[in-house]
């Protein structure tokens, strides 16, 4: 549980003269609470007021489960066949009375539940959007929140080291991706952090291809694209790898790719924008001519969701601070011809960055 981030929350609560915080959003709920669910339809929600004791609202077969993760409060389960957003209601006046001004994400609630929490509370003044607020709390990351990210990253470099081990002529992208998987899996890493790509050849020439049945052949490059969910956070890195010689086309876009990726990973620093950052890669890659070829931004935020506030892009005048943690992956992408791109996440200190994968970025060459 994160009481240092419920306090930071409950003091914009006050400014903003917010009586109640309904949190929605499953990762945000694990991010406040500690306690990790995917609800599916199911309604899943965490009330904070701006005083009393906050609550967990969960279907009844997680109740056990969220009494025995880092929950500290009480936690009330509903069950299949009762009405969630009466129970909601019935409980909210119970232990806070009637809230004036209640919380809610914009960007995490479907209309239909947004009129649900409304009707059920009826009387309510007014809603305002906790989105802001909740990204700018998970912007700036704690000591502890890195020692948890640093921990993702090794087990990506385990993924990666699983992955370029399987590679071999004939093998097909799934089932190297069924080998890192499987292996992780068998050393107790029960989550990727979203579904790892592995492209070859020509495949890597679509930014987020879909791996299928393709196999690997001499003089390709192999793209790996890859994540996992440790301890409530999350991983993701890129990696690009020749199986056999390279051509001399290939070992060119490598190093441009490459040349970018360090540029901008050498420029982070506090007091940095995001445009900026996102600039100085791109300002490589044109100038080699191949800038209509890297056609998505440069990265974006990392934690306990594998895509968080901020973007690194075009802008974006964000002023990059110490403890901000985020993605800078370049990459270009030939149509038919060629796909690279290079990925680590990183911990902005307070004079640079420490990145969270420490697999080695020249280009590897597998036999």
């Amino acid at each position: 549980m994160n009481n240092v981030k419920i306090n930071e929350l409950r003091q914009w609560m006050a400014q903003k003269q917010v009586d109640l915080a309904y949190i929605s959003d499953p990762g945000h709920i694990a991010y406040f609470s500690g306690y990790e669910s995917d609800p599916h339809e199911r309604v899943l929600a965490l009330f904070i007021p701006l005083e009393l004791d906050p609550f967990l609202f969960t279907p009844a077969l997680e109740v056990e489960d969220a009494q025995n993760s880092a929950w500290a409060f009480d936690v009330r389960g509903y069950l299949d066949s009762e009405n969630p957003w009466k129970i909601i209601g019935k409980e909210i006046r119970t232990r806070y009375g009637q809230p004036g001004k209640i919380g809610i994400e914009k960007n995490a609630l479907t209309v239909e539940r947004f009129d649900a929490i409304s009707d059920c509370l009826t009387g309510t003044d007014s809603f305002i959007d906790l989105t802001a607020i909740i990204q700018r709390l998970q912007l700036i990351k704690t000591p502890e929140e890195k020692e948890q990210l640093l921990a993702a990253g090794k087990w990506a470099d385990v993924a990666f080291e699983i992955g370029f081990k399987a590679v071999k002529e004939g093998i097909t992208e799934q089932a190297i991706i069924a080998e890192i998987e499987y292996q992780l899996k068998k050393q107790g890493v029960s989550q990727m952090s979203f579904d790892t790509l592995v492209l070859a050849g020509t495949n890597a020439a679509s930014p987020h291809g879909a791996p299928g049945s393709t196999k690997i052949a001499p003089n390709e490059l192999v793209l790996f694209d890859l994540g996992v969910v440790w301890d409530g956070y999350c991983s993701d890195a890129t990696r690009t790898v020749a199986y056999k010689k390279p051509t001399e086309f290939q070992e060119k876009i490598y190093q441009i790719t490459l040349e970018a990726q360090l540029a901008a990973q050498e420029a982070v620093r506090p007091g940095i924008t995001a445009a900026e950052l996102d600039q100085i890669a791109r300002n490589v890659i044109n100038r080699y001519g191949y800038g209509e070829y890297f056609n998505h931004r440069l990265g974006h935020g990392i934690g306990t969701t594998v895509h968080e506030y901020p973007s690194l892009v075009e802008g974006n005048d964000l002023v990059i601070e110490e403890g901000m943690c985020f993605s800078l992956e370049p990459g270009i992408y030939i149509p038919d011809q060629v796909g690279v791109r290079i990925e680590d996440c990183v911990y902005v200190t307070k004079d640079s960055c420490i990145p969270f994968t420490t697999t080695p970025k020249e280009l590897l060459v597998l036999d």
